[in-house]
């Protein structure tokens, strides 16, 4: 894609034009998440209800995001993207305005589609910036991404505390964050199908590669949302801590992958992608081992730092490897998503269940387990490691098909 050729100018300031779209589209989630008891209580949903109702986010999700690739190939990338990530902003709405359980779970599906097919558009675009750039800046765009939901979810919870209805708080969010996301995608790059490229099929399965470096993302992914959503209770339950510093241990997992995220360029463009995963994986298996054997919270506060800092960099170096990994980086990319949004959905149900079976230390035992396959698989990752342009014009490459 793309007969246009960009200075390394144009380059340059697409960069930080995805930077700002990665950081809108992690505040419409930090929006939504804050305000989901109040969504509850609105449509009236038990735990239960409300439980199976966020799974279909999940699922619009993996069903739009193959068709991402077509509506880039017939609109051009920027055009694509302005129109998925307003459709995602806008999106916000609809679940504080459902009334009911049905309308909730239509809502939500909408919602994760629109946000899942948006992904997949920025995700592409920053790996076609990376390239011409000829320097890692994908973990930054995801901790821009983090920055951003820190951002929503601050808003949210200012707003959930002065007691603001969330459908005026998320169409004023919605309104705010359209304006600026299409303001941002007024400078990203300008990519537009060649005339002999062949339209991607509206629907096909992923590619082969894309399965086997989706397969570490699942890992990654399995242990954020592992760490994410039981890490408070671990500390409370296992530990017997006060609820403040369960809830502390939580934020300082999030900080500390935010943090590892926007630094992690850094240490891709020195050491590779292989080595860095490779060496993450090692740090998180030894933060899995600190929270399966800790005997004070201290120790297993460390425990979910070191997992936050070993995994902070998989996702987005997934990315990036499925975005060199074939002719068609819109559907891998689009595979590899799939495959994370999934291990994102199963994963908190998986370790409630199998603590409910066993124990929590026996589910943090699992993560462990699949630390191990970060590290040792990471050589999948391989195309994530740039190859050296030696050309003068290398922000200007040729035209790429």
């Amino acid at each position: 894609m793309s007969a246009v050729i960009h200075t390394r100018h144009e380059v340059g300031r697409a960069r930080y034009a995805v930077a700002a779209v990665f950081a809108v589209h992690g505040a419409v989630t930090g929006s939504f998440a804050t305000r989901v008891p109040w969504i509850q209580d609105h449509a009236g949903v038990s735990a239960g209800q409300l439980g199976l109702a966020l799974a279909f986010p999940a699922l619009g999700a993996s069903l739009a995001m193959p068709l991402a690739g077509g509506i880039t190939h017939r609109f051009g990338a920027r055009n694509a993207l302005r129109g998925l990530l307003a459709l995602w902003t806008l999106a916000l709405v609809l679940p504080s305005a459902a009334p009911n359980m049905l309308t909730l779970c239509l809502a939500l599906f909408v919602f994760g589609a629109t946000a899942g097919m948006s992904d997949v558009a920025m995700n592409a675009l920053g790996v076609e910036v990376e390239n011409r750039l000829d320097k890692s800046i994908m973990s930054g765009l995801h901790g821009m991404w983090s920055v951003g939901a820190v951002v929503g979810s601050a808003a949210g919870t200012l707003a959930a505390h002065i007691g603001a209805d969330a459908r005026l708080h998320h169409a004023l969010a919605a309104a705010v964050l359209t304006v600026a996301g299409f303001a941002a995608c007024g400078w990203v790059l300008d990519l537009q199908p060649t005339e002999d490229e062949d339209p991607p099929p509206r629907f096909a399965l992923p590619p082969r590669s894309a399965l086997l470096i989706g397969a570490i993302g699942f890992c990654a992914v399995f242990a954020e949302g592992a760490s994410l959503d039981w890490s408070a209770v671990y500390l409370r339950d296992q530990l017997e801590t006060s609820a403040g510093l369960a809830a502390a241990c939580t934020t300082g997992f999030v900080l500390t992958m935010a943090v590892a995220r926007i630094a992690g360029d850094r240490v891709v463009d020195r050491y590779g992608a292989v080595r860095t995963v490779r060496a993450g994986g090692v740090v998180a298996l030894l933060g899995g081992l600190l929270i399966v054997f800790a005997g004070h919270p201290a120790v297993a506060m460390g425990g979910f730092a070191l997992m936050g800092l070993g995994i902070a960099v998989v996702v987005p170096l997934c990315f990036a490897a499925a975005g060199r990994s074939g002719s068609n980086p819109s559907l891998a990319i689009a595979g590899v998503a799939t495959i994370t949004y999934t291990s994102g959905l199963i994963a908190p149900s998986a370790i409630g269940m199998l603590a409910q079976a066993t124990s929590l230390v026996v589910s943090f035992a699992l993560v462990t387990v699949l630390t191990c396959g970060i590290a040792g698989f990471a050589g999948v990752l391989r195309a994530g490691d740039r190859v050296k342009v030696t050309r003068p014009d290398a922000a200007v490459p040729e035209p790429r098909s």
